[in-house]
């Protein structure tokens, strides 16, 4: 953020437009604490934690460590805190940081630490480099290093400015990833977008996998400021569908306000939109903010009592800190209560997958109700609630209602099958609690670094028959990537394309969406086969049967229908080598 008075006030920025996968997180990451799975942030524990906190200007009010305190109260469960490394205002030393970190874990908070001094890098002239900014985390990294289960480092605030070049912000991000990991760092890193953090040239929209792809952890995620860019749901949405959707990878809304600089944001569409999408947000700022930005204090003069309307709307309002944040489970609270739900709601879905774990499959397999979670992979179902993200059964889970509700991409309640040939579908699934049905609406694109695919879905009836189509092989990639192959199909009336797009690849094994395509006149059922690596261990949306290296798919009632130029990634795989 660029509110303190003696930072650079940028000028107005013209508004631009699972089975195989639970298992992996249950195996949990090769170091102590957070770690990236997926578009998920995980606890120490291996728990969904989704950010609910606030930012601190602590390097320029030192003295207000009792703020830390008056943040807890809020609810929040983190706190990002301001620090210096000496380039632009007084260096906060490795005991302060350590203090810092003593602070955040007496008040159960997990501590966000950023470096101010590079903001607005290449266009601000008294912003220090990233490069800069890495080597004073590597001269801290005594006081770091043991705190990764409380701590996560966000590398440097906003160190792209407007009009520079993508490769400016990926290339310097991934040198300043791989100086922290040769130091022996192996905190979860968080890296905020261009332009001052809003992004509105889509450069971290466009290139964050390949920043992420350097870590040699996968344990990076990213952050988006909101401010005057985002002044409708429309575009705050489609940045965050279209950031998930493409990269597979942990977003968050690192700072945004009700106001910037006299400008409209859309904070109530921006709360609405987290919670909608479970990525964490964290508003600036709890106070002190110079003469252009103190509507953006939440307290006044630090006082907890004297709340401004700001804050009083970010943490007592609809989607607010208070309504949506749970602790951290490594303070010894779990991440998401499941007790709440009443006795008949875990009776029904008790019963309802129960009943989904006898689905019908040929071949022997065996089909269960698990949740895609827009682009990433099959996630299982909770239980005991209907709403949120739940722990159940030493494992993360998404209630039913939550998933069933996703708006965009091609998420929804899936069957995940076992065997050689089965059966899946989205149909509703209904509880005496809730009635759910799955959804794949809305058409949505996604491109990474080295592939780049397209994605709509339609909700139509029709009878799978299709021309046969070969394909070239696949290849792996690592889960902030991904790598496609492609086939097509001819016909009378239209002509099938069918590409795969690697989500995750953990050595072992790999999931997959498989993106379909009528490139052709008129409207077709599809069918194809696709070589693939390895044994297909649960799919999707589709019919299949795998013969050797060639996997054969056949869409189901919802999907089996293209209209001519449209594209569809609703189904998937997992596999293993």
């Amino acid at each position: 953020m660029t509110t303190h008075s003696t930072k650079q006030i940028f000028s107005r920025i013209a508004k631009s437009a699972g089975l195989a996968a639970a298992a992996l997180v249950m195996a949990g990451s090769a170091w102590a604490g957070f770690s990236v799975s997926g578009t998920q942030l995980l606890d120490a524990n291996g728990n969904n934690f989704i950010i609910r906190g606030v930012n601190h200007p602590h390097t320029w009010y030192t003295q207000q460590t009792g703020a830390f305190a008056d943040i807890a109260a809020t609810g929040s469960n983190a706190v990002r805190v301001v620090l210096s490394n000496g380039h632009r205002w007084n260096r906060n030393s490795a005991s302060d940081v350590a203090n810092v970190i003593t602070l955040c874990k007496n008040n159960k908070l997990i501590c966000v630490l950023e470096v101010h001094d590079a903001t607005g890098g290449g266009e601000e002239g008294a912003a220090d480099s990233i490069a800069n900014v890495a080597n004073y985390w590597v001269d801290i990294a005594s006081v770091l290093k043991g705190q990764e289960d409380f701590v996560i480092i966000n590398i440097a605030n906003e160190p792209i400015g407007n009009s520079q070049t993508d490769e400016k912000w990926t290339n310097e991000h991934r040198d300043a990833i791989q100086t922290l990991r040769n130091a022996g760092l192996t905190h979860t890193l968080l890296i905020d977008a261009s332009n001052w953090g809003q992004d509105w040239q889509e450069v971290m929209l466009k290139h964050a996998s390949q920043v992420a792809a350097a870590d040699s952890l996968s344990n990076t995620m990213f952050s988006v400021h909101m401010y005057q860019v985002y002044q409708n749901r429309n575009t705050i949405e489609n940045y965050v569908s279209s950031f998930l959707s493409t990269h597979n990878l942990p977003l968050i809304i690192g700072e945004f306000g009700a106001d910037h600089q006299g400008e409209f944001v859309d904070a109530e569409s921006i709360l609405a939109v987290a919670e909608q999408y479970g990525i964490g947000y964290m508003g600036w700022s709890w106070s002190g903010n110079g003469g252009c930005c103190t509507s953006l204090d939440m307290v006044n003069n630090f006082n907890a009592n004297d709340l401004t309307s700001w804050g009083d709307r970010l943490i007592n309002g609809a989607n607010g800190i208070r309504e949506t944040s749970e602790p951290a489970s490594v303070f010894g609270a779990a991440s998401t209560s499941s007790s709440s739900s009443s006795s008949t709601s875990t009776s029904s879905t008790s019963s309802s997958s129960s009943s989904s774990s006898s689905s019908s499959s040929s071949g022997g397999g065996v089909c269960v109700e698990m949740c895609k979670w827009y682009n990433d992979d099959p996630r299982p179902l909770c239980e005991n609630q209907d709403n949120g993200w739940g722990y159940e059964n030493n494992q993360s889970c998404i209630g039913r209602t939550t998933c069933s509700n996703q708006n965009n991409g091609n998420g929804g309640i899936i069957d995940v099958c076992s065997g050689s040939s089965s059966s899946s579908s989205s149909s509703s699934s209904s509880s005496s609690s809730s009635s759910s049905s799955s959804s794949s609406s809305s058409s949505s694109s996604s491109s990474s670094s080295s592939s780049t695919s397209s994605s709509s879905s339609s909700s139509s009836s029709s009878s799978s028959s299709g021309g046969s189509s070969s394909s070239s092989s696949s290849s792996s990639s690592s889960s902030s990537s991904s790598s496609s192959s492609s086939s097509s199909s001819g016909g009378d009336t239209g002509e099938v394309v069918a590409d795969i797009l690697i989500n995750n690849d953990w050595g072992g094994g790999y999931c997959a969406s498989v993106v379909v395509e009528n490139t052709g006149s008129s409207v077709v059922s599809w069918d194809v086969a696709i070589a693939i690596e390895g044994q297909v261990s649960s799919l999707w949306n589709a019919k299949w049967s795998q013969s050797g290296s060639t996997l054969l798919l056949q869409g189901v009632a919802w999907n089996a229908t293209l209209q001519p130029g449209e594209m569809n990634s609703s189904a998937g795989f997992c596999a293993n080598r």
